[in-house]
């Protein structure tokens, strides 16, 4: 499907490759942690207008948050609660940090973070459960930092995609909070047992996420056989995609995950979702987040803040 990798990211590849650092599925969790924190950490962070860090109550105990908002704000202010990509078993707050710093000024809106639980030390559905509990909190409290209620928006990229349609899932299904919005960055949404794409077999080896990162990933966050049937663990296998929220959704043309999220997006439209579908062909997995190194993850920021900015207008 894809022609030919962009220049940036071909550039990337080699400086990542000469200085040998090993695939993710072959160090330990602690170590592919701290390898993703020195990849995302951005050298100059984008001003904000305010930054806050705190906690609020999750399912499990606290469950910490990062607050932005735009610079010049002059609320109530859209809510868009993200969650960061990284496996499920890796990213934080920080890697996702400069994301959240872009998306907040170009969309005008909160952007509220969540530090959801990680597996292997807390699998599926802790992360799930975190998520929702934090848009839950959102809708609920948003007068109390500044935010319209009525207008919460979720969204990630990767493992935060799958967290974003799941959230999106269970919302319709528990009957809230009333989503505007759902931000779908190259979503890992299918169930490895089940699904197999091409993009697999295609984007397996040499372009950042690997077959083998995808397989060491789902066995630390989906240690039980029967939970790899869950729509809430893999959002494609749901039955019904009807009555969710519009979607923003982006593939990368060298990515492992392209083909299900061209799955997803086609799902969503049958159910009669309104998608808008912008596909970066000489892009890799993870581009958004490498804002001081490949120009074009600022146009992805920028496709996500106009869905948002589109839906908080509507």
């Amino acid at each position: 499907m894809s022609s030919e990798l962009d220049p940036q990211v071909r550039a990337l590849l080699d400086t990542l490759d000469e200085q040998r650092a090993p695939p993710t599925y072959g160090v330990s969790v602690e170590t592919a942690r701290d390898q993703l924190e020195e990849l995302f950490s951005a050298a100059d962070p984008e001003p904000v207008g305010e930054v806050r860090n705190f906690d609020i109550q999750g399912p499990a105990g606290p469950l910490p948050v990062r607050l932005y908002a735009p610079e010049a704000a002059d609320g109530p202010l859209p809510v868009f609660v993200t969650f960061h990509g990284g496996g499920w078993v890796i990213g934080s707050l920080d890697t996702h940090d400069a994301v959240c710093r872009g998306i907040a000024n170009e969309a005008d809106c909160l952007v509220l973070s969540v530090d959801y639980r990680l597996a292997p030390e807390h699998p599926f559905p802790a992360a799930v459960e975190d998520c929702y509990a934090a848009t839950e909190w959102a809708a609920e409290f948003a007068p109390e930092i500044g935010g319209d209620p009525d207008r919460i928006a979720v969204g990630g990229d990767s493992a935060g995609g799958n967290l974003t349609a799941a959230v999106s899932l269970m919302a319709r299904d528990q009957g809230g909070p009333d989503l505007c919005h759902q931000s779908l960055i190259y979503p890992a949404v299918a169930s490895p047992p089940l699904h197999e794409f091409d993009s697999y077999a295609e984007n397996g080896e040499g372009y950042f996420l690997e077959r083998d990162d995808m397989a060491w990933f789902y066995e630390r966050y989906i240690p039980r056989a029967t939970d790899a049937r869950n729509e809430y663990a893999a959002p494609l296998l749901a039955r019904d995609l009807a009555d969710l929220p519009p979607a923003t959704l982006i593939t990368g043309g060298f990515d492992p995950l392209r083909d299900e999220g061209y799955a997803y997006a086609d799902r969503l439209r049958d159910a009669g979702v309104a998608v808008e579908h912008e596909h970066f062909e000489g892009m890799i997995h993870g581009f958004i987040s490498m804002t001081d190194v490949i120009d074009r993850s600022r146009d992805a920021i920028e496709v996500v803040a106009e869905g948002l900015r589109n839906s908080f207008e509507t």
